[in-house]
Parts: structure tokens; C-alpha cells; sequence
């Protein structure tokens, strides 16, 4: 997701190249998210089965596939650059325009969430004015850090990393004393691990698929990257188990406290994280604060990894070069600061409207979540079939890394990842509540449009 990140730099010997550590800390940032990774837990402990098998099927693929993409073609664009190299520009614009429009709607969703726990935590009476204005302002501060360029992002997000994995490992920690102390909250027998072949089952799976994405960010900025045909594949094993590794520590310290019927989709983390904290007695509300007051920090630290990767993917796309707002570059940080503004404008209407029309921050939250899920969705199905083209059209290029077991390994990988978006592409149409005009009108009409005016942006380039 990133573009022309070079530009931000005068020589070479200015750039301060990512190393493997700060590589690991982007993507573990990109990639794990405390705003909806409980969700799932609502299944019970089969739930962890079910982050065990998703890792296993759909993880482990999907990095063998961004591995091997990334060491073999180590330039900015990531995603884009794939594409466009397997299957053209006109597609690979396609697929950088949803990237952009999908972090554009997704990040009034995160501060919306982030909103909401911060008058849960600390502001009760907070008030709809109050909380929108939050989470606008939440929004401009991540333009104006991401108009400042890749080295204040990847600062953050360095810290942010050690601070998301400290916060699911005391989630784990906190589970395991609030279970010796009160027992847990739900069956953990073995015969609760069992799975369900149910369609919450599978609607679950397809929201731990959504988690897991975000392997082909660091890509984005191959060219700031320190031997990206060593690192890239190394990052792709440490930090894919230690992603894994967090979610099913965090899933257990949930289900610990809270009994499953009772996880609320949006704010889960909140009374989770309150119910684990009374162990630690009448130290439980410093306990929470300060537990609350890093994970807000990490949802900001997450639209910052995302957003920096939706611009810099688009930039890299020709039409943003015939297009005065999105190829509108910064004359003091040579980043394209027009587009993060014209996200952070999109993201200020979305969450006035949101405030406006629902009342509260529950009713038209999934709505916009739902539609930015399905746009983000949507650039996979050209990723995964990219592997395997890529393969066919330059033979003789070299390849520092290849997905295990030949040809095998790789139609696997790659079936088996485009699968899976596509069952999640399906299941976002099933929301359990029939046809909802407002939802999927919003996904529908949303979608073709989006398109539409992605193929007319290219149109006007060539």
C-alpha cells in the first residue's frame, strides 16, 4: 500500500532503511486490531479452533504468497505493482483505488470505536456532539501525520506494536488469574473446542480472515526496506506467528470473563477488559485505565499503518499522476497530501452522518464497517491469482524465495486464499436479518460506484 515513498527523501544517505525489527513492528501494527477481534469469541472457546484452523488454511498460505511477491519484486506499490505486472495497469488501478476507498470508510468506523470506549472509559455523559467531534479530530490527526511522511508512521507504529502484543498477552495473563480465582466464564472441556460446521461458524471464520489481512503492507515501501529479498520473507514468519500466537492469547482472556452469549460485537474489548481487570482488586481502575489509554493508542497507531499504505498504493497508480487532487504532492514533505485530506474529508462526513442520523454510535457503525470490508476485500481476488500468473510470465527472473512444495504449494496457496475472500466477499450479503435496504443497498450501489468512478479515473489517464 505504499507509493512513491522515495520522493520523501533527498539522497540515499539520508534514508535510514527498515530494518527486520521495524518491518515485523509495521505489519504486527497493520495486522492486529482490538476493535473486532472479539467478535468471534462469541462461539465460545471452539472459537480458538477456529483461529488455530483459519491460521493454519488461510494465514500461513496468504504470507507464503506475499513472501514470495515481495523478495521476488521489491519496488513500491506492493499490491499494485503485482497486479500490474500480472494482469496490467488497468486492473492494478483498480485494485489500488480500492485500497484507497476502503481505508477512506474505514477509518470513521475505528474512530467511531475509538470514540465509544473513550466516553465508556472515562466520559459517561459524553454527549453525540462530543463524541463526533472526537472522532473527527481523531481523523485529521492521522492526516496531518501521515502528510508528514513514512518516518513519523513508522516511528508510531514501532511503539504501537510492543504496546498491541503487551496489551493481548495481559489479556491472556489476566485470564489466567481471573480463572483461578472466580473459575472462567465459559466451557473450556475439550469437547467445547469442537467445532459447529454451522453458518455462524463459517460467518465467523470469514471475520478472522478479515483480521488477518495486511501481510502485503510493508511492501508498499520496498524501497526503504533493508534487503527486502532476505527480510521480507523472514518478517512474513516471525510476525505471522506472533500475530497468531496474540489473537488466540487475547481470544482467551475474553472467554475467561465474559460468557459468550453475552460478547458484544463493538465494544467486547471494553467489558472484557473491565470484568479481567477486577482481579487485580482495588487497583482494578488504574488497571483499566491505563490498560484503555494504550489500546486507544493502538487504534490510532492502526489507521496510521493503513493509511499510509491506501496513499501510497494509490500514488503509485498512473491516473493519480493526471489527477490535481490525489497527484497533488506537498512542497515541504513531497507526500501526496491532497489525498489524505480528501480521506480525512470523506471520514468527517461519514461520522457526521453516522452521529446525525443514528443517535448513538451502534446503528449505522456496521453498515459503514460492512461496506469497508467489502471493498477491502476486493483487491484479494487479483492478489492471489497474481502468484501464479507472475510464475508463468517471467520464468527466468529470479526468485530469492518460493512458496514450499513446487507447483503444488503454490495452486494450493492460491486457491485456497482466493477461496477464502470470496466466501467472505459472500457472507457479508448475509447479515442474518433478511434484506435490509439501508445495508445492502449501501453495499450494492456502494460497490458499483466505487467502481465505476475507479475505471472513469483510469479512462481519463490514458
Amino acid at each position: 500500500m505504499e507509493g512513491k515513498i522515495g520522493k520523501n527523501i533527498t539522497t540515499e544517505k539520508d534514508v535510514a532503511k527498515v530494518g527486520l525489527f521495524k518491518m515485523v513492528s509495521f505489519t504486527v501494527t497493520g495486522i492486529v486490531v482490538l476493535d473486532t477481534f472479539v467478535a468471534p469469541a462469541a462461539l465460545g472457546a471452539s472459537s480458538i479452533t477456529i483461529w488455530l484452523l483459519t491460521a493454519i488454511l488461510f494465514f500461513i498460505p496468504y504470507g507464503l504468497i506475499n513472501a514470495e511477491l515481495g523478495a521476488t519484486y521489491p519496488e513500491d506499490g506492493g499490491i499494485y505493482a503485482w497486479v500490474k505486472r500480472a494482469f496490467g495497469p488497468f486492473q492494478a488501478s483498480l485494485v489500488a483505488w480500492y485500497y484507497w476507498v476502503n481505508v477512506a470508510f474505514w477509518m470513521p468506523a475505528v474512530f467511531i470505536a475509538f470514540s465509544t470506549w473513550f466516553s465508556m472509559a472515562f466520559f459517561p455523559a459524553m454527549g453525540n456532539l462530543a463524541g463526533a467531534s472526537l472522532a473527527v479530530a481523531m481523523c485529521w490527526l492521522i492526516v496531518f501525520i501521515g502528510i508528514r511522511g513514512v518516518d513519523l508512521s513508522i516511528t508510531v507504529t514501532n511503539i504501537a506494536a510492543i504496546l498491541k502484543v503487551s496489551v493481548l498477552i495481559v489479556f491472556g495473563l489476566m485470564g489466567a488469574i481471573y480463572a483461578m480465582k472466580n473459575g472462567v466464564a465459559n466451557d473450556f472441556s475439550l469437547s467445547s473446542f469442537a467445532l459447529n460446521l454451522n453458518f455462524d461458524t463459517i460467518s465467523y471464520s470469514s471475520a478472522i480472515v478479515y483480521n488477518l489481512l495486511g501481510f502485503e503492507l510493508i511492501s508498499a515501501i520496498a524501497s526503504k526496506i533493508d534487503e527486502p529479498e532476505k527480510n521480507i520473507p523472514k518478517m512474513t514468519v516471525f510476525a505471522g506467528i506472533l500475530i497468531a500466537a496474540m489473537y488466540i492469547i487475547g481470544t482467551f482472556g475474553v472467554l475467561a470473563a465474559i460468557p459468550a452469549a453475552s460478547i458484544d460485537p463493538l465494544d467486547g474489548f471494553f467489558y472484557a477488559l473491565q470484568e479481567l481487570s477486577t482481579v487485580f482488586g482495588p487497583a482494578s481502575g488504574i488497571v483499566f485505565n491505563i490498560t484503555m489509554i494504550v489500546a486507544l493508542f493502538t487504534l490510532v497507531s492502526n489507521m496510521i499503518s493503513w493509511t499510509l499504505g491506501g496513499v501510497e498504493v494509490l500514488d503509485e497508480a498512473e491516473f493519480t499522476k493526471h489527477t490535481k487532487i490525489l497527484g497533488h504532492r506537498n512542497e515541504k514533505y513531497d507526500t501526496p497530501d491532497y489525498s489524505y485530506v480528501l480521506m480525512g474529508i470523506i471520514a468527517t462526513f461519514l461520522i457526521v452522518l453516522n452521529f446525525a442520523l443514528s443517535g448513538n454510535a451502534n446503528d449505522a457503525f456496521w453498515t459503514i464497517l460492512s461496506f469497508s470490508f467489502l471493498i477491502f476485500f476486493l483487491p484479494y481476488l487479483w492478489l492471489f491469482p497474481a502468484v501464479v500468473k507472475l510464475r508463468k510470465v517471467d520464468k527466468d527472473i529470479s526468485r530469492p524465495y518460493e512458496i514450499p512444495f513446487g507447483k503444488f504449494g503454490l495452486y494450493a496457496s492460491s486457491i485456497i486464499g482466493f477461496l477464502f475472500i470470496t466466501l467472505g466477499i459472500i457472507l457479508l450479503f448475509f447479515n442474518g436479518d433478511g434484506w435490509d435496504s439501508l445495508y445492502h443497498l449501501t453495499l450494492i450501489v456502494g460497490t458499483i460506484l466505487t467502481t465505476l468512478y475507479g475505471i472513469y479515473l483510469y479512462r481519463m489517464s490514458v
